[in-house]
């Protein structure tokens, strides 16, 4: 079947699906694109004034700066593109009464990962229990969720750096996904190693904050989720979501499989490989559209 026939036959199914009410599947494509070729990649999410996913744009509406200097765009598209994510959950002491809650929800993103996506499921508290392997089999990590234990502490930098460390060997779009209810507390990682590790490696943060009330042994008390968060995920590119209801963790989870899934990949030569951090800034030329992408990028030559 050719390409245009193809499109034109998944137009109609989406139209549909929108129709009829319900969410539609996505289709899986291969990658064409590999980091490491001497081409900057920036993976975009495009969202209107409602923040509803636009998916329909073209290369002329993205403008790329480096540094503040314009760049012509010489990869774009917006076909799907496989996914490796380590998926972090907080289960310290806080949580103890969520855990079930927040198991559904993370199960709700899992269930959404298409045929060539590959995830791992790991926990946080006083400890760090991340899966061994990555996985396509939707159920063996479906089932990962049950296994996952609680403790006091909440080791979330800690975290963060070792799922940025099992995505590093990864080829293709590398993604994390953490939940927290907390500041972190006990790590021996700040914020800044891991926005420099996901810096160099090119990896995506997504976040879900939460807060809480539980008892600490003498009163009733509200969690705030760390502050670091919002700035690692914009930085990285993925999306920071700050929750106060449980209602909301299973929509909230099911939105970054959505989005992770209907992204633009844009790409641009550097002019400069100097080996130093470069701001990157991306604009959409649509007004009431709003962009996220990862911010800066090392101009290092390719390996």
């Amino acid at each position: 079947m050719c390409n245009g026939l193809l499109r034109a036959t998944w137009l109609v199914l989406a139209i549909a699906f929108v129709v009829a009410g319900t969410d539609f599947p996505v289709l899986a494509q291969q990658p064409s694109f590999k980091s490491g070729t001497g081409i900057v990649s920036l993976f975009a999410t495009v969202a209107d004034a409602d923040k509803r996913l636009v998916t329909d744009l073209a290369k002329t509406d993205f403008d790329v700066f480096d540094n503040d200097k314009s760049q012509t765009i010489t990869v774009f598209d917006n076909e799907v593109r496989p996914i490796t994510v380590v998926v972090l959950l907080d289960t310290s002491l806080s949580m103890t009464g969520n855990l079930k809650l927040l198991g559904q929800a993370a199960e709700q993103f899992l269930i959404r990962l298409l045929p060539d996506d590959k995830a791992k499921v790991g926990a946080f508290n006083d400890k760090i229990s991340i899966a061994a392997a990555f996985s396509s089999d939707r159920d063996e990590l479906v089932a990962d969720l049950k296994n996952i234990d609680y403790g006091n502490g909440t080791l979330l930098y800690d975290a963060l750096i070792q799922g940025v460390d099992d995505l590093h060997t990864i080829e293709g779009r590398k993604v994390v996904l953490v939940f927290t209810d907390g500041d972190d507390y006990g790590s021996h990682t700040g914020l800044g190693a891991v926005i420099d590790r996901a810096r160099t490696d090119e990896v995506m943060v997504y976040a879900i904050g939460f807060q809480s009330e539980y008892f600490d042994g003498q009163r009733m008390v509200r969690s705030k989720p760390d502050h670091g968060l919002q700035k690692l995920a914009d930085e990285t590119g993925g999306g920071y979501f700050e929750l106060k209801k449980t209602a909301d963790l299973g929509p909230t989870f099911s939105r970054v499989a959505q989005e992770l899934h209907s992204q633009y990949l844009l790409g641009f030569e550097p002019t400069a490989l100097d080996g130093k951090v470069h701001k990157l800034t991306l604009k959409v030329k649509r007004n009431g559209m709003t962009v996220r992408a990862r911010r800066s990028y090392v101009a290092a030559p390719p390996k």
